[in-house]
């Protein structure tokens, strides 16, 4: 493994899951091309899970999320492009949330960094697609049937 960038990082994912689709951020930018990823992101110093959630969430979906229960938390570590190469520990935590009713897929007002627009994905898509972390989607496609394990050890990004 190349040089770790301290320290870790907790970073709390929303799963978004409406009429057997979830809510996904498309990006672009990079050499491997487009992928998707789940809204949220890194936690602040004083900040709560919680409330890095509904920020990360407001400002990348550009909606308030009501967080229901944590369903899962994994390490991954993010390759990270630097020079030197480095990697980044993190440990996310990924929480059932749901949006108002009404709500329409849109980018918030500060989008995440090659972040391009929020879509709905049908869970039986989430296999064959470039999702990161890459592991997520054997987890993220039975969301509705079966909780699964809260604690996912290691996944690969």
């Amino acid at each position: 493994m190349d040089t770790l960038t301290p320290p870790i990082r907790n970073a709390a994912r929303a799963v978004i899951v409406r009429d057997n689709s979830i809510l996904l951020l498309r990006k672009e930018g990079y050499a491997e091309g487009e992928r998707y990823a789940l809204p949220g992101g890194g936690q602040d110093l004083g900040e709560t899970l919680e409330q890095a959630l509904v920020r990360e969430c407001f400002e990348e979906i550009g909606t308030r999320v009501q967080i229901r229960d944590l369903v899962h938390v994994a390490d991954t570590f993010k390759p990270r492009d630097t020079s030197p190469a480095s990697t980044r520990h993190l440990v996310e935590f990924l929480f059932d949330c749901s949006i108002p009713g009404d709500y329409a897929p849109c980018n918030g007002h500060h989008p995440d960094k090659h972040q391009v627009a929020v879509v709905w994905v049908r869970l039986a898509e989430l296999a064959g697609m470039p999702l990161y972390p890459r592991s997520l989607a054997a987890f993220l496609s039975g969301v509705p049937d079966r909780p699964g394990p809260t604690y996912l050890g290691s996944i690969d990004w």
